[in-house]
């Protein structure tokens, strides 16, 4: 179980308190609100159909939710029953009723604290005030993000170009440079993302793709992202190395490429170089 408070400031100069809960098997995440509403609505409707409609969710996502449930509970919690005398249903098994249940008691506890943590941070007060523990916390929930990709680069949604079956989301960083990914339509709506959303890019070091010296102004490439900075550090191994290279606006991109590539290209610190990555390769996260 996890719980992650988050502050913020609308017209008014007072500080307020939000939060967000989820429950997690392992280190994979289970669900949160929505999955466990999910899992309500199936057993107060019997239906799948009837479900997702309840929680606005399309037919397809619901079954998504539900398979990933079932995995990462590691045994079903949601069965579908054919045929007979009522033509099938969905029904849950004892142990989604007893999580329904958990989820309650916690999500019970878990307002208390929030309301808490409202009365303490109100006695602080001030717009300057509910502007930095807006920033502290959001920093504080992105450090708490673990994940075997290497960049995690934090960006502000700018652009979506919708498509039939995949979304083109771009990803505006701290120094200006953007993020370009391709993602289904239905990520899109999962994730919420629209203009404005605060987002993650999630770039593995062996997708990136390092040019330099005259390679960067001379090749044309059908990767759409194409980030130019410093080199900033270069760890050698037997074989390969991790280069980093330092954009602006302080976003450090990390690359894995052989030690041959090193020499050849003359990798330092300090050099320039771009860092060039397909948009297949960017996975998107948001928080909450």
């Amino acid at each position: 179980m996890n719980a992650s408070s988050e502050f913020s400031s609308h017209a008014a100069p007072e500080l307020g308190v939000g939060g967000s809960l989820w429950l997690q098997s392992g280190q994979q995440m289970l669900g949160g609100a929505t999955r466990i509403a999910l899992l309500a609505a199936i057993g107060a409707t019997g239906s799948i159909t009837g479900a997702a409609k309840a929680v606005g969710m399309s037919y397809k996502g619901a079954w998504d939710a539900i398979d990933a449930m079932n995995n990462l509970a590691g045994e079903p919690l949601v069965e579908r029953a054919t045929g007979g005398k009522g033509g099938g249903g969905t029904t849950l098994t004892a142990r989604a009723l007893r999580l329904i249940d958990t989820w309650s008691a916690i999500e019970r506890e878990h307002r208390r604290f929030i309301e808490r943590a409202a009365a303490a941070a109100s006695v602080l007060g001030g717009a300057d005030c509910a502007q930095t523990f807006d920033s502290d916390l959001a920093l504080l929930g992105r450090l708490g993000l673990r994940t075997s990709a290497r960049n995690q680069l934090y960006g502000t949604v700018t652009t979506i170009v919708r498509g039939a079956v995949n979304d083109e989301v771009s990803i505006a960083l701290p120094g200006g440079q953007k993020v370009v990914a391709v993602v289904t339509c239905e990520s899109t709506q999962t994730l919420g993302l629209a203009e404005g959303v605060a987002a993650v890019a999630l770039v593995k070091a062996s997708s990136v793709v390092l040019l330099a010296g005259e390679e960067v102004s001379a090749m044309r490439l059908s990767a759409r992202n194409q980030l130019a900075g410093a080199i900033g550090q270069v760890r050698r191994g037997a074989v390969n190395a991790e280069v980093t290279l330092d954009l602006p606006g302080g976003t450090v991109i990390a690359a894995i490429v052989t030690d041959a590539s090193v020499d050849a290209l003359g990798l330092a610190p300090g050099a320039q170089a771009c860092a060039v990555f397909k948009a297949s390769s960017v996975i998107l996260g948001v928080s909450g």
